[in-house]
């Protein structure tokens, strides 16, 4: 099995469609410029000039004028709540949420219920994505039975099976020697661990940030250094085992400051930040939204500069946006008993370009290859814009303002944590692995077929 078939997704027609005077950016590919780009059978067949390039009999001509073409996103981190979890989301809305933000990948995440632990259980959702899924879908087994962190699980045989990798997400692996043993395994099998840093005897019952907002609240804080430390401690592990780890939503100063060190010393670490983490502080907690609480917690502006700086140098390899759905009932009750997590998948393009790029903090090429790399973290290809390429494309209209749930989720779950606010940057079209997954309802009068 070769590492692309570790991704898999419902049948879909291959797209055949030309797209005209686009605004195409690919910084890989050092495309930044407007031009036609026909997409024929599911495959980028030609890249011309703007109105040089004709449709094909039967395919559909779409009018990019005005719009932006990137490559379309990989999310490395994402919660499909399958098995056992549904009412919160399924393959099939959760990939049509990531399609509607533009994405043409994401990975999915093990703390289901029953927890992905198993060869059994991992080939059960592979062909619930062959069913259900609208773009390819890869899984992310535990790294420990039941997440519990006593015994690891078959690592061996679930790479067998199609794993990416294998993660405890939601949990730290709290034993160093547990952790230490993963790393012998997987040097042998492949694959990486994704490792959520979280040392419970910090945190405690902690709801948000342990600071001056948590203490005029009066709620209970998780201190920075309950992530810090522990991404220290599994960098040194790594490095002393040649192993390799990616480290799970970053959000303090300490953690960007450790990664920096230990790539530094040549340890193999690769590390993301959420949208959330990059553009929101712990000051939007003082509405006791529950849809502001999530874990890591939103922290300082001091640790949000970090995160932005550890972007712009290349500590912070991706952004992930730990899509987290929650059932509504679960979140509407007192802040300190709502479950952590928010949604993300819809929104993480227009809130990292509404906040960062319009006012000059990031530039928008930086901002497509954060949002396109996550895949070749997990060893997969990157998407790119150029001939012969399968088609993983978003088409995006950034001056499109849109309101955040005004017109409902494409998710099953609402808790997002931009709710209301008002966004610029509008997916209109995305192609995911040669077949059209997402379509804006807008685009429908602009485009005809050529027969």
């Amino acid at each position: 099995m070769s590492l692309i078939d570790h991704l898999v997704r419902a049948p879909a027609p291959a797209a055949d469609i030309l797209i005209t005077g686009a605004h195409v950016l690919d910084p890989r590919e050092s495309l930044d410029g407007v031009h036609d780009v026909l997409v024929r059978g599911g495959q980028i067949a030609r890249i011309g000039d703007a109105g040089s390039l004709e449709a094909p009999d039967g395919a559909e001509t779409i009018d990019g004028a005005g719009r932006h073409l990137f490559p379309a996103f990989v999310d490395p981190h994402v919660h499909l709540r399958v098995p056992g979890q549904e009412h919160k989301e399924d393959l099939a809305t959760g990939t049509r949420s990531a399609a509607a933000g533009g994405y043409c990948t994401v990975v999915a995440m093990p703390n289901t219920t029953p927890v992905t632990d198993s060869t059994s259980i991992l080939r059960s959702l592979r062909d619930a994505a062959l069913r259900d899924a609208r773009i390819p879908v890869g899984f992310m087994p535990a790294i420990t039975v039941g997440m519990m962190g006593k015994e690891l699980t078959e690592m061996a045989e679930l790479r067998a099976q199609g794993a990416l990798g294998f993660t405890d997400d939601g949990k730290p692996v709290q034993s160093a020697g547990m952790l230490r043993k993963a790393l012998q395994y997987q040097r042998l099998c492949g694959g990486v661990l994704a490792l959520h840093e979280e040392d419970p005897s910090l945190s405690g019952a902690g709801a948000m940030h342990e600071g001056e907002v948590s203490a005029q609240l009066g709620i209970a804080g998780i201190p920075s250094i309950s992530e810090s430390t522990l991404v220290a401690r599994d960098c040194a592990i790594a490095g002393y085992e040649g192993g390799r780890v990616h480290m799970q939503h970053l959000s303090a100063i300490e953690s960007v400051d450790a990664i920096r060190a230990a790539k530094a010393a040549g340890v193999q670490v690769t590390c993301e930040a959420s949208p959330h983490h990059l553009t929101l502080t712990h000051e939007a907690v003082r509405t006791m939204d529950t849809r502001m609480k999530m874990n890591p917690p939103l922290r300082t502006e001091a640790d949000r500069q970090a995160l932005i700086a550890g972007l712009k140098d290349g500590t912070i390899d991706c952004i992930a946006t730990d899509h987290a759905p929650h059932a509504r009932d679960e979140k509407e009750v007192p802040f300190e008993q709502a479950p952590m997590g928010t949604t993300g998948l819809e929104t993480a393009f227009a809130s990292v370009y509404t906040d960062l790029v319009l006012p000059g903090v990031l530039d928008l090429a930086l901002v497509v290859e954060k949002l396109t790399v996550g895949g070749s973290l997990l060893d997969l290809p990157v998407p790119r814009i150029k001939v012969g390429a399968q088609a993983h494309v978003t088409l995006v209209d950034l001056d499109s303002e849109w309101v955040v749930g005004e017109h409902g989720y494409a998710s099953r779950s609402e808790n997002c944590c931009f709710a209301g606010r008002t966004l610029s940057g509008r997916v209109l079209l995305t192609v995911a692995a040669g077949s059209i997954a997402h379509r804006d309802t807008s685009l429908t009068a602009t485009s005809e077929v050529t027969v």
